[in-house]
């Protein structure tokens, strides 16, 4: 690679809610190309990426529970929502230059190739950007249990969680403006302070197999690139 990172195959999860910017629900432009031009200087620069992304910019699984709805149905629901997601992004991407591709739990061809390990893989190390979409094709999972369960089985070296915070503190600094942000943390220590990185599942799996995560706000451009180079000003490691 051309720059002194320290992943070369990264999975970066990011919610639903940073593809619609100032708006309620759905896509603005600006949030989207915003998504494709850190994603793609990294690219850039060798770094091997897939994405996972959430649906909460078209669908919560929770809001079809809040008026009654079976959760089963609500959550294939999101699934769907993020396949929409997807193909937006790999739109996106696909008319700046980058090579991406869609990759589905559920099969959906032809909107897109059923999740495949060897093929995703094999796409990365040539330099495509893979979406994994449709969760992990089952209810009752995150999105965060998706992207650690993908990030484990492709290989990637680290989680990273792009959010609206610069990384995790040890207490809400949006309403206590003291509020401490960790560089570090063990997972024991976040397991004792019920601090809430994931939900229990994925977190569980990222413990168990020593898959880093590193919390950051992804929102400020350039934090990406500062978080891969260990830059500690930037975002919270947890290992």
């Amino acid at each position: 690679m051309s720059k002194a990172y320290s992943y070369n195959r990264i999975l970066l999860k990011i919610s639903g809610e940073t593809l619609k910017g100032n708006l309620e629900f759905g896509y603005e432009a600006d949030a989207v190309n915003s998504v494709v031009k850190q994603v793609g200087n990294l690219i850039d620069d060798g770094v091997e990426i897939a994405l996972v992304v959430g649906a909460g910019n078209v669908w919560r699984g929770i809001m079809g529970a809040e008026w009654g709805m079976d959760r089963v149905s609500a959550d294939y629901m999101g699934m769907l929502a993020t396949v929409m997601n997807a193909i937006c992004l790999r739109d996106a991407f696909e008319n700046a230059g980058f090579a991406s591709e869609i990759q589905t739990s559920i099969p959906m061809e032809p909107i897109a190739k059923k999740y495949n390990r060897n093929d995703a893989v094999h796409a990365l190390e040539n330099g495509k950007i893979i979406i994994f979409a449709a969760g992990t094709g089952s209810p009752f999972f995150t999105t965060d249990t998706t992207a650690s369960l993908r990030a484990l089985e492709i290989g990637a070296e680290v989680l990273l969680k792009a959010t609206k915070v610069d990384g995790i503190y040890n207490a809400d600094p949006n309403k206590f403006p003291d509020a401490e942000r960790y560089e570090t943390l063990t997972y024991q220590q976040a397991l004792s302070q019920n601090l809430a990185i994931m939900d229990s599942t994925a977190f569980s799996m990222c413990r168990d197999n020593n898959l880093p995560i590193i919390v950051f706000d992804f929102f400020t451009e350039g934090n990406i690139a500062k978080v891969l180079q260990n830059d500690e000003s930037v975002g919270t490691i947890v290992s």
